[in-house]
Parts: C-alpha cells; structure tokens; sequence
C-alpha cells in the first residue's frame, strides 16, 4: 500500500504533463445580477436541461442543453444551494439557504409548488430512486431531511454532531453517503429504514465537504477543504486508498464514467482534473485554469461536456455559463 501511495502522488504531482484535459467551446450570459455567487447544477436527461443555482441571486436557471438558450429563471428560491431533480415526476428540490427550506419546483409550469420547512442551512442534495426518497444535508443543523417525493413531504430527519456535507445515493450498494464534515468521517445511511448504519474515518482528508461517486467500481471521491485535496475513498473496504493535491478551495465535485475523470471546481481559478484508469489505479492530469470563483461545475454524461458558472471575468463581474469540451487523456504507461 506505502508503494501504491508514493506513486500516486508521484503521478499527481507531473499531472501537469498529460496536458490539456478541457477546450471551452461556448459561452452565454445568464439574467441574474452580475458577481454574484453561484452554487450547485445538476442534469435532468429527460428534457436535457441544465438546472443551475445562482445562489445570491435566489433564482434558479432552467437551460436548454441542445441550444445554451434560457428557458426560464426561476425566482422563489431565497439562497438556493442544492438542486436536486427527479425523474419521472419532472420536479426539482432545491435548498434554499436564504429561508431554510426545500423548494419543490415543477417543471412543468416553472414555478415553486411547495416549500418544506427544514433546519439551517439546506446544502447538497441526493435522490434515492428506489426509496423515492430525497435526501438534503442540512449543513449548519447538522442533519439529513429525508423527502418524500410522492407526498412532498419531510418523513424524517437524522441528527448528528457535525456539519453535514454533500450526500450521495449508491444505486449498487442501496445506500446513502454523507460527509460528516467537522469530523472527517464517512457516514453511510440505509435508506430503508432511515438509520445510519457507518461512521468510517476518512485518513488525511480534512473538511470531507464535496462528494462525488463511481458506483460501478464501489468509489467516493471526497473533496477536503481543509487541506486542498481528493480523497479516493473505497466503500466496500470502508477506508481512503489515495490522496491527491487539488487547487486550492475545493468545492463541488462530479465525475464522468464514460471518461474515467473526476472534475473539482476549485474557488482559487482551477478545475482540478483526476483520471481514474481503473478501480486501483488513479493519476492527477492537471489544474485547469479557470476564472476565480467558480465553485461548482456539472457534467453532462452523454456528451461528455462541462459547464462551469461564472461570477466574474479577471475581477469584473459578469453572471456567465461556460462550455467546455472533454479533451482526452493519454492513456497510462503499463505498470511495470
């Protein structure tokens, strides 16, 4: 294991190497205020729209993937944080910091439908499909609402004594991950009944707060914002395999299966970009450079692309959707 470490961050550190890993390819100005910060994306596959959090704004953008046009900014959504939608019910939670509640979005009319009562400062979000559950990290209360997407409805909500970072649905293992953030643990809930069945520790990563997932091969990859890196964290073992250096103030998280590729949006004006060639073996490809700011990113699985919001372009404000597309990498040396 020592061996597998010490080339691990060997490999992270002449990422640089690889070379390019994303080539912008659009942009387009979005209708909020201008250098105002922006939080979560997510995908909805089957109307292919971006749904992007322009959380100092309080409004959430409803966008056209097939034209990079603005179908609707939604406003209602006081602080929105998470952005999470549900298939099949053509809806989407939001978590909005700004009044401390889940905002229930219908997407067919655009408009806000209901609003669930929930503790401080709704965050990260994940839908159990199965379970039609939603799950929202509740960050300042230090909890995990469970809704109910049929009723609309908060069926219960965990406690713990930490700050509660990104959650993440596990479709192979039937279980939900949280980041329990001031403790650098890795807590694993059962969906079925709504109790926390894990607390595994999570080595060097300090401020386990972003999270992204490879189910097919049994991954988390923890962002640490303590301490600048991302952390390859085994959930069957229950224990981190690899640690590498991300740019500094890593945010959110997102992978790409079809790629192998990890992308943290890092605050300090970098996309942080980590290959997985398989479930053992991982290499840092590079710091993309971005414009400062951006804190969160979204990935488009079947094309591939990247969309990254924008706050401000080398210190002036702008509110702006940049396009990128996927560069390949090479592939590794064989391992001798």
């Amino acid at each position: 294991m020592k061996t597998f470490i010490a080339a691990v961050v060997l490999l992270a550190c002449i990422g640089s190497a690889f070379g390019q890993t994303l080539k912008q390819i659009a942009s387009f100005d979005l209708p909020g205020p201008v250098g105002k910060r922006f939080d979560y994306l997510t995908i909805d596959y089957e109307d292919h729209y971006l749904l992007s959090a322009h959380l100092a704004a309080g409004i959430l953008y409803v966008i056209d993937l097939r034209t990079n046009k603005l179908v609707k900014a939604v406003p209602d959504v006081p602080g929105v944080e998470g952005v999470e939608y549900v298939p099949g019910l053509k809806k989407v939670y939001t978590s909005d910091s700004g009044d401390n509640k889940i905002g229930v979005v219908d997407l067919k009319t655009m408009t806000v439908i209901k609003k669930l009562p929930t503790e401080a400062k709704p965050d990260g979000s994940t839908y159990a499909q199965p379970f039609r559950k939603v799950y929202v990290s509740d960050e300042r209360g230090k909890a995990e609402a469970v809704v109910d997407v049929d009723k609309d409805e908060i069926v219960k909500t965990l406690r713990f004594t930490s700050e509660t970072g990104m959650p993440q649905y596990d479709p192979v293992a039937r279980k939900v991950y949280v980041n329990l953030q001031d403790e650098n643990i890795f807590a694993v809930i059962d969906p079925a009944t709504d109790t926390v069945v894990g607390r595994y520790p999570v080595g060097r990563c300090k401020g386990n707060h972003g999270m992204a997932l490879d189910p097919e091969h049994h991954r988390a990859f923890l962002v640490c914002e303590g301490n600048d890196l991302l952390t390859v964290f085994d959930v069957d073992a229950h224990k981190p395999i690899a640690f590498f250096p991300v740019a500094k103030g890593p945010d959110v998280a997102k992978f790409d299966p079809g790629l192998g590729r990890v992308y943290v949006a890092c605050s300090s004006g970098a996309i942080s970009v980590i290959q997985e060639d398989d479930r053992d073996h991982f290499r840092k490809l590079e710091d993309f450079p971005v414009q400062k700011r951006v804190h969160s990113l979204a990935v488009d699985i079947e094309t591939h692309r990247v969309y990254a919001p924008e706050q401000e372009e080398n210190g002036t404000p702008v509110a702006r959707m940049i396009v990128y597309d996927a560069v390949p990498a090479p592939k590794a040396a064989p391992a001798k």
